[in-house]
């Protein structure tokens, strides 16, 4: 049984030459696959590749993925930015006018921000290619560790909705069974609201009446409902089992258990029958509230 969850976390770190990296990978319940890359700038091409690895390891599901960069040590350069200068200089000169008092010196000028920037050493493409060939191993080792524990939380999750579905099956046959199902207790029930309807001396004709007390039986029959949930347990199961992504089916099948167990409820004639269709009710949605979580 491979049913995952859409909830898990994973994480990666390493170094690459002057370069530390760690990666965090989180994920929670979506309808579809949505993927939120938070990355530093510069890593655009990066995030192409990494978004495809993130569709071949998931199918379901809110993902956010984060980069985290650091330089540990690396070569240095002092850049003198001449247009701020020339704007720092104007600044100056045009103050010095209107305040008529000494203009700054250069040490003040070149203090200002943005005037002298201080940058980092600029990589070549080999190397650069070398450095996003490191994270997306990583960022590979941080989705595996994701997908692991969205295996496991399915696994819970499965003997969860397997111990639901053993409730639902149980619940189904103890309405089949109820006693007021059994043709003896439908028959006297009949015969006594039309003894009752014939004593209101009404003038109701007998024939007449027999016939709308045999519709209203039918009417109340709830044998298609229990069919139907019989088969709706036997498919969830067989989802249950399955090696593909299985959550939009179960969903659909929960919808299909609840739409039953209305009808099941409605057409209940029998109190025992509606107690069961009252419980059918709770444990479906409590199977409901699970499917929302699986992929």
């Amino acid at each position: 049984m491979t049913l995952k969850s859409m909830t898990g976390f994973g994480r990666s770190s390493g170094v690459h030459g002057e370069t530390s990296w760690h990666w965090e990978v989180r994920s929670v319940n979506g309808r579809g696959l949505e993927l939120r890359f938070r990355m530093p700038s510069g890593l655009e091409g990066l995030e192409i590749k990494a978004r495809s690895l993130a569709q071949d390891a998931l199918a379901r599901g809110n993902c956010t993925l984060n980069l985290t960069l650091r330089r540990e040590t690396g070569e240095l350069a002092i850049r003198l930015n001449e247009a701020a200068l020339v704007q720092a200089l104007a600044a100056a000169e045009r103050a010095q006018e209107l305040t008529h008092k000494e203009a700054p010196n250069l040490d003040t000028l070149l203090a200002m921000r943005g005037v002298v920037e201080v940058v980092e050493g600029e990589e070549s493409e080999e190397a650069h290619a070398r450095l996003e060939a490191t994270l997306l191993k990583g960022l590979g080792t941080a989705l595996d560790q994701l997908v692991a524990g969205r295996t496991a939380e399915g696994a819970r999750l499965a003997g969860v909705m397997t111990n639901q579905l053993d409730q639902i099956a149980s619940l189904v046959e103890r309405a089949a069974n109820a006693a007021g199902r059994q043709p003896e207790a439908i028959l006297q029930r009949l015969t006594e609201q039309v003894k009752r309807l014939m004593e209101t001396g009404a003038g109701l004709d007998p024939e007449r009446l027999h016939q709308e007390a045999l519709l209203l039986a039918a009417k109340s029959d709830i044998q298609e409902e229990l069919d139907r949930l019989r088969s709706h347990v036997a498919a969830a199961k067989e989802l249950l089992a399955q090696d593909e992504p299985a959550g939009r089916r179960l969903e659909f099948l929960a919808q299909e258990f609840n739409r039953e167990a209305n009808t099941l409820c409605s057409k209940a004639s029998d109190i025992e029958i509606s107690r069961a269709g009252l419980e059918l009710k709770s444990v479906i949605d409590q199977l409901r509230e699970q499917v929302q979580n699986i992929e």
